[in-house]
C-alpha cells in the first residue's frame, strides 16, 4: 500500500474482544487488510468460581504480558455497543476499560470499533454472522481454518478492521481535520 508515493511501514495491531470469562484476543502485522500475517491468537479465561476483583486482576496481568511481549503499535478494542444482559455488559465493559487502560498505559495507540463497523470492514456487511466473519478472517490470514473459539476470531477481525481503516485515519490526521 502507498500514500504520497511511499510505500506505508507495517503496523501491529493487538485486537481485543473483551470478556470477563472470554477474552479474545489476535496479534496481526500488517500494512493493510489485504496484507497482514497472524502473529498470535488466542483466548485469555478467567474462572467464573474466582471472585471479580481476582478475575479482573489476572485478565490485566495477562493483557499486560501481551503487551510487553508483543509490542503493539495499536490496540483495536471492541466497543461495547449494546448488550441485553446487563451482568454480561457490565463484565464486558469492566475487561474493555482494563483493555484500553493499559494500552494506553503503554503507550500504544488506543482505538474501539462497534461490532457493525468490523463485520463491515472484514466481510463486507456489517450484519454479517460470526461464521461468515471467521471465514474472513480465514482468507484474509491466510490461514488453514477459521480461528477458534470465535473469540479469537473476533479479535482477529478486531485487528483487520483497524488495518482496512488506518490509512483513512492517518490522512485525515495529516491533513489536520478535527483539530
Amino acid at each position: 500500500m502507498f500514500a504520497n508515493g511511499r510505500q506505508l511501514a507495517p503496523i501491529r495491531v493487538l485486537g481485543i474482544d473483551p470478556g470477563l470469562t472470554r477474552c479474545g484476543y489476535a496479534v496481526v502485522d500488517g500494512k493493510g487488510p489485504g496484507a497482514a500475517t497472524a502473529i498470535s491468537l488466542g483466548v485469555i479465561r478467567t474462572p467464573a468460581s474466582d471472585e471479580l476483583p481476582y478475575r479482573l486482576a489476572a485478565l490485566r496481568a495477562e493483557l499486560v504480558e501481551l503487551l510487553h511481549e508483543f509490542r503493539p503499535d495499536v490496540v483495536a478494542v471492541e466497543r461495547v455497543f449494546f448488550q441485553v444482559n446487563v451482568r454480561t455488559a457490565m463484565s464486558v465493559g469492566q475487561a474493555s476499560g482494563l483493555a484500553l487502560c493499559e494500552a494506553a498505559a503503554f503507550g500504544c495507540g488506543v482505538v474501539q470499533y462497534t461490532p457493525n463497523e468490523v463485520k463491515d470492514a472484514v466481510a463486507g456487511y456489517g450484519a454479517a454472522g460470526k461464521e461468515q466473519v471467521a471465514k474472513m478472517v480465514q482468507a484474509r490470514l491466510k490461514l488453514s481454518k477459521p480461528p477458534k473459539p470465535a473469540d479469537a476470531a473476533d479479535a482477529a477481525a478486531l485487528a483487520l478492521c483497524h488495518l482496512a481503516v488506518a490509512p483513512l485515519h492517518r490522512r485525515v490526521a495529516a491533513a489536520g481535520v478535527g483539530r
